[in-house]
Formats: structure tokens, C-alpha cells, sequence
């Protein structure tokens, strides 16, 4: 009997073990790489002795409040457009849905160099309302993807109740399905927010020296003025809304895993009819718009004082005018894709293994389990909300103290990207891993299996094509990451984004040709990437943007 209950219990501390073995990796990279990096920044800035003073300067809440102002606005402009495009996606069932789904996408991973400078194909002279636009653009999918995520599950019925009582389809809207969708809403429009507020090479190239956030002003006292107090106060008063803005999205996504628990999911797209068609050509009219920016950059690429012209993409071959590069536009072009190949490895490892352990503490009994759980998660979601600028600069401070000072190494890009795409990949396969029905596994399990056949046998097979997905959405984001790269690429070997920014400052037509080739290349590169991402990773259900 004794022999019996020492079986029993040992399981449990087997599996607490073994959960505990798969988090060191993910935690001690966020701790090694993020963590410790900031911190070493933030000290250092304390240390100057600085920060109370740069606190208590009202520059620095000038800035935060526009920060605040500017991503809310641009937050709820990408709601208002992304609920009918969201309404396109769960309810309605036309030739050309499935192309909407991806076309909506394809904003949310270009590079955001592409999307400065598409904007400023249209807006030459930059300005706040480009610049709210353009974060807009970002994030509509967000919202489109996340909201109709819910939306699908929702009862069409309830509706048709209440029309059947008097209600107008307004009034239906707002008494029945717009409290069922809050939770989506909430839970999309508080990382949107996150994304917005901490934006940086949109604002870079469209608001110029006059619009300032604190992500680009944490830059110019990093970079230019080496003000680090100044630099670890506003990227103190910026982390303090970055948590704010992670506690009310975990709290409005656990509302929305919820409600779509209480719901099992329907054919519910038909085609519309009455007052829905204006919902259709709402949705479509934001589709629309959405491609203008990048039909703008196309055209801009191919355009000089002399009428139409392949120059910009014949130059990609040299310097530039006047040797602005030190190296070629396609040696930029390759060193972006090796780059983006190393940190996408990187952060799969990483991503898949925080996402293994978070479902295993979630299906854990017990407050202490989902506690750590949620902790975890919400630690992962961190790198998105701080300045990769204060990181990239706290790589060059302590990155030296590790064995073979990566300082120098070439995987001090990747790194650094790595970290910025591993809470998108955890995004996307967490929901994927807790789909797997956890009775096949118990009872893999109960015939022998070990945990890591079960894993090879039962969960690999069913999330093989969802994991291929995330790796190919994160390369896409990696390759066009600009914020911690602009710091941390060496001139001699930048990639095509930070070659882009370069071109941009420096005088000359065939400099700014270039630039607009270079944009034109990515976007294609990243367009034809989303659509066989969107193709080869659908799971009915799942969300290709992931578990926001």
C-alpha cells in the first residue's frame, strides 16, 4: 500500500519537475535578454541621478499625453473600421471572403518603414493625422480578426428576437450583439493601444521633429543627447502604461476565452440581407482603403521627376547616390534575410516551449498553477510594450559580461528581434495547443506513453501546420523589424529596413527611389508570405492573428 501511494505521488513531482525544467529556457531568456538589459539602463539612469528631474520636467508629460491622446485616437479609429470588416469575416457568406481574411492581414505584419513611408507617399509632408492613420493601419486586423473570433460563436437568434420585437437592426446591434462582443473589443482594443503607444518607425518618418512620443523622444536622449536619466524616466513612465494596458487586455481576453467556452461554434455566415449590405460595404469600403497606402508606395516606387522609371530597383545594385549604404541594396536585402531566419529559430524555441508550459500549468489544478500561469503569460507580452531602443542599448551595457561578448556577435540582431516576435508566436500557438482534446492525451498516457511521446504522437500531428504558420508569420515580422535593429545593426551590415531609413535622411532622387524599391520589395516579400501563411496554417476556427 505504501509502495502504491509513493507511485501516486511521485507523478505529480515528476510532472512539476518536468514543467519546471521546460520554463527555465523561456524564462531565462526573457530574463537574460529583457530583463536584465533594461534594468542595467533604468539603473544606470537612476544611478546619474537625473530621474527625478526628467520626472518631474513637464516635457515629459507633455509627452506622455500626446503618446496617450495619439494611440487612443489611433485605437479607436482601428475599432470603428475593424468592426464591419469583423462582421464581413463571422457573418457573411460571399465570393471573396476568404481573400478579405488575408487582405485584412497584410497591414498588420509590413515592415513599418513600408508603412511611413506609404503614408508619406500620400502625405509628402507628414503630419499627426497621417501618423494617427498609419497606426490605425496597423492594427485593424487586431481588432477584425479578435472580434470575429467571438462574433462566430454568437447566436444569430438573439438577434432575430429582438428584431422581431421592434427592434431597429441599430438598436438590435447595440442592446444585443455589441454587449456580447465587449469582451473581444476590449480585450483587441487594449493591444492595439500597446501597439500604438509604442510605435517607432512610423513616427519617426511621419511626425518628424515636431511629433514626438516617448518611444522616439527615449531615442533621440539615448542616441543623440546620451541623456540616460532622461531616457530610463520616460521609459519608466512608458512601462507603467505598458502594464496598465497588459493587466486590461489579460483581464478582457480571460472574459472573452469565457464567453466563447459558453458557446459552441455554428455555421452562422449566410448571405446578407436589408440594412447588413451597408455593413458589407462598410467592411469592404475599409478593405479599400486599406490598400490605398500600399498601391501609393507601388506607384511612388516607380515614379521620377522624368515620368516612369525602374531606376529606384536597377540601384538597389550599388550605394546609392554618393555612397549613402556601405554596401549594396541586395546585400542589405540578404543580410535581412538571414537575420530573420536566425531570430525566427530563436523564438520558436522559445515561444513553443512558454507555450507547452503555459498550457501544462493551465490544465494543473489548483490557484498556486494558474497563478504562475497568468504571471508567465503576462511577462511574455512585456517585450512588445518597452522601448526597443532601451533595450538595444542595454544589450551594448551587459551583453559583454556574457561568455564571447555578444556585442559583436551577428546573433546580436537576431536576439533582439527574437524578442520582439516570441509574444506573437506564443499568441498564435497557445490557442492552438489548448485546442488539443487532453483525453487523447490521458489516454496516450494511460497506455504508456511518455510525455514527450505524447507530445510527438498526439500534440505535434494536430498542431504541425499552426506551428509552420507562426513560424513563417514571425520571419515576416522579424524581417521587417526596425526599432531595436536601427541600434543595433553595424553600417557595414544593416538590413533592408534600416538601409531604407538611411536612404530616406540623406539628399538625392535616386537615394529616395531606392528607398521606395526597397519598401515595394518587402511588401512584396511580406504580401505573398501572409497569403501562404493565411492558406497553409487555416484551422477552421483558429485565428491567424493569434490569441489577442
Amino acid at each position: 500500500m505504501a509502495h502504491a501511494t509513493r507511485r501516486l505521488t511521485s507523478k505529480p513531482t515528476f510532472r512539476g519537475a518536468g514543467l519546471a525544467a521546460l520554463a527555465v529556457l523561456p524564462l531565462g531568456f526573457l530574463v537574460v535578454f529583457f530583463a536584465w538589459p533594461v534594468a542595467a539602463i533604468i539603473g544606470r539612469g537612476f544611478g546619474s541621478g537625473g530621474v527625478g528631474t526628467a520626472i518631474g520636467d513637464p516635457l515629459t508629460w507633455k509627452l506622455a499625453g500626446f503618446t496617450v491622446a495619439s494611440a487612443g485616437v489611433s485605437t479607436i479609429v482601428a475599432v470603428l473600421a475593424g468592426l464591419p470588416v469583423a462582421f464581413l469575416l463571422a457573418r457573411v457568406r460571399l465570393p471573396g471572403v476568404s481573400l478579405v481574411r488575408t487582405l485584412v492581414l497584410v497591414p498588420f505584419v509590413l515592415p513599418t518603414v513600408v508603412v511611413g513611408l506609404a503614408f508619406r507617399a500620400l502625405w509628402p509632408d507628414g503630419g499627426l493625422l497621417p501618423l494617427v492613420l498609419a497606426n490605425a493601419f496597423f492594427n485593424v486586423a487586431v481588432v477584425a480578426r479578435t472580434v470575429s473570433g467571438l462574433w462566430s460563436h454568437l447566436d444569430p437568434r438573439t438577434v432575430d428576437a429582438a428584431r422581431a420585437l421592434g427592434a431597429s437592426p441599430w438598436r438590435a446591434f447595440r442592446s444585443v450583439t455589441l454587449p456580447a462582443l465587449a469582451p473581444a473589443i476590449a480585450s483587441s482594443a487594449a493591444v492595439v493601444f500597446l501597439f500604438c503607444a509604442t510605435s517607432f518607425g512610423v513616427v519617426l518618418i511621419l511626425g518628424g521633429a515636431k511629433y514626438r512620443t516617448l518611444e522616439t523622444e527615449i531615442y533621440l536622449r539615448t542616441v543623440q543627447l546620451l541623456d540616460l536619466s532622461g531616457a530610463a524616466a520616460l521609459s519608466l513612465v512608458q512601462f507603467a502604461a505598458v502594464v496598465a494596458a497588459l493587466v486590461v487586455g489579460a483581464l478582457a481576453r480571460r472574459r472573452r476565452e469565457n464567453a466563447v467556452r459558453l458557446r459552441s461554434r455554428s455555421e452562422t455566415a449566410r448571405r446578407p440581407r436589408g440594412g447588413e449590405w451597408w455593413a458589407v460595404t462598410a467592411g469592404l469600403a475599409v478593405i479599400a482603403l486599406l490598400m490605398t497606402p500600399i498601391v501609393a508606395l507601388l506607384i511612388e516606387s516607380v515614379s521620377t521627376s522624368d515620368g516612369w522609371s525602374l531606376a529606384g530597383y536597377e540601384a538597389l545594385a550599388g550605394q546609392g547616390s554618393r555612397n549613402a549604404l556601405q554596401v549594396s541594396g541586395w546585400d542589405a536585402a540578404s543580410m535581412s534575410l538571414r537575420t530573420a531566419f536566425d531570430a525566427t529559430t530563436l523564438a520558436m524555441i522559445v515561444g513553443v516551449l512558454a507555450s507547452v508550459v503555459l498550457v501544462a500549468l493551465r490544465r494543473t489544478p489548483g490557484r498556486l498553477a494558474r497563478g504562475m500561469g497568468e504571471t508567465m503569460d503576462a511577462a511574455l507580452m512585456l517585450p512588445l510594450g518597452v522601448s526597443a531602443v532601451t533595450v538595444g542599448f542595454g544589450y551594448l551595457v551587459t551583453l559583454d559580461a556574457l561568455p564571447g561578448d555578444l556585442r559583436t556577435s551577428p546573433l546580436l540582431v537576431p536576439l533582439a528581434q527574437a524578442l520582439v516576435i516570441i509574444p506573437l508566436i506564443v499568441r498564435m500557438v497557445l490557442p492552438v495547443l489548448r485546442s488539443v482534446d487532453v483525453r487523447l492525451r490521458q489516454a496516450a498516457s494511460t497506455l504508456g506513453a511518455s510525455p514527450g511521446r505524447v507530445w510527438r504522437e498526439i500534440d505535434l500531428p494536430l498542431t504541425a501546420r499552426s506551428l509552420v504558420a507562426a513560424a513563417g508569420f514571425g520571419y515576416v515580422v522579424a524581417l521587417g523589424e526596425f526599432g531595436a535593429t536601427s541600434f543595433l545593426a553595424r553600417p557595414d551590415a544593416p538590413t533592408l529596413p534600416v538601409a531604407v531609413a538611411t536612404l530616406i535622411s540623406r539628399p538625392g532622387e535616386l537615394n529616395n527611389q531606392m528607398a521606395y524599391a526597397a519598401c515595394a520589395l518587402l511588401m512584396i516579400v511580406t504580401v505573398v508570405a501572409v497569403v501562404l501563411i493565411d492558406r497553409f496554417g487555416a484551422v477552421r476556427g483558429q485565428n491567424s492573428v493569434g490569441e489577442f
